[in-house]
């Protein structure tokens, strides 16, 4: 990485200006971020802002290396910047994820004191309360986890926007496994934000879980899945994200062909299209359906910018690997298992996948 020597920073400070990478990065439109965040460095390098973008975006396509260094540039820039801070906590857990070891306390602790640190410095920050309370309910309690913990960050996130705090509040209660507690918040963020992707996201998501299935019970959790994704889709067509989550809950409800159906529609109006073509290929893959067309799809992802939050290209080689055992190719389906742990070597989806083939 370039180094822009401290004389010719002096020179060319961080402007106060338009540029706001907010609204992307919490959209999810991650390429656009980046893409954006280069360009405004090129102008400013001195922006930390943008260096937090950059650091944002790049974590979303499991860069985190890079996002971790665009992080600390940031931070060297403006050590009190909330942005930056939250990127680090992001490229952070990232890595805790991914490494999967005795390493991975240490980024996990690291990552939760730069999303409280976040949060301090700016408390209108939603990304940064999201992931503070998200960490918070997922860490064991000998590292600093705490569903109470977890359930305050989203009563100070509703101070400042009451859809997404109702909306975190309920997606804490779900992962705790109480649905009943948590359906009356995920409906007060949808009634006052229905046409938000991320708070459509985030109720299929929480109707989806296995906890949530088990309180239901499986038909009619299948049912209401299935109603929920029917009845929302027309707030969020034409948004990248919430076609995954329509799909999604669609997938899960064994409602593939009308997933398929919905996704094949989408292709002149999605914002994203790497993310419909990564769900053609998942729908494929997981309903045992269609699986040339999905298999094609996947292909040209191969070459084509994929965009962030999907799982990168190992899940794309891994859904692929999926569908080219479907069809009894097990040496190509190998291959494609090998490349997804190319990318990533703990992916348990491939792993699993390649153990499979092993076998026969």
């Amino acid at each position: 990485m370039l180094l822009i020597p401290a004389a010719l920073l002096a020179m060319n400070p961080a402007p106060q200006s338009a540029y706001n990478p907010r609204g992307d990065l919490d959209a999810g439109r991650y390429l656009k971020a980046l893409s954006d965040a280069e360009a405004e460095l090129i102008r400013h390098p001195g922006n930390a802002l943008a260096w937090a973008a950059k650091s944002q975006a790049l974590a979303s396509f499991l860069r985190f290396q890079e996002a971790d260094k665009a992080a600390e540039r940031a931070l060297a820039l403006d050590g009190n910047a909330a942005d930056a801070h939250l990127a680090r906590g992001l490229s952070r857990a990232g890595q805790a994820v991914q490494q999967r070891n005795l390493g991975s306390i240490r980024k996990a602790s690291s990552a939760l004191q730069d999303f409280r640190r976040a949060t301090d410095l700016d408390p209108t920050l939603v990304a940064a309360w999201n992931s503070l309370a998200l960490s918070y309910q997922q860490l064991p309690g000998l590292m600093g986890g705490s569903t109470r913990e977890a359930l305050r960050c989203a009563d100070r996130l509703a101070q400042v926007s009451p859809a997404r705090g109702a909306l975190l509040r309920g997606m804490v209660l779900a992962l705790d496994g109480r649905w009943a507690e948590a359906e009356p918040h995920l409906r007060q963020a949808l009634a006052e934000a229905a046409r938000d992707p991320g708070v459509v996201y985030g109720y299929l998501d929480a109707l989806g879980l296995k906890s949530t299935r088990e309180t239901l019970g499986r038909e009619a959790w299948k049912v209401r899945l299935a109603s929920e994704a029917r009845r929302l889709w027309p707030n969020v067509r034409g948004s990248g994200r919430g076609l995954q989550a329509v799909t999604d809950a669609l997938l899960d409800a064994d409602q593939g062909e009308e997933a398929w159906t919905l996704a094949q529609e989408s292709r002149r109006s999605v914002d994203a299209p790497s993310l419909l073509k990564l769900q053609l290929g998942k729908i494929a893959a997981r309903a045992g359906i269609h699986r040339e067309e999905g298999l094609a799809a996947l292909e040209s992802l191969r070459s084509e910018p994929l965009e962030g939050g999907t799982g990168g290209l190992a899940t794309v080689h891994w859904r692929r690997g999926q569908i080219l055992k479907d069809l009894g190719r097990p040496e190509a389906a190998k291959d494609a298992a090998l490349e997804a742990l190319q990318a990533d070597p703990r992916h348990p989806g491939a792993n699993r996948l390649l153990h499979e083939l092993d076998r026969r």
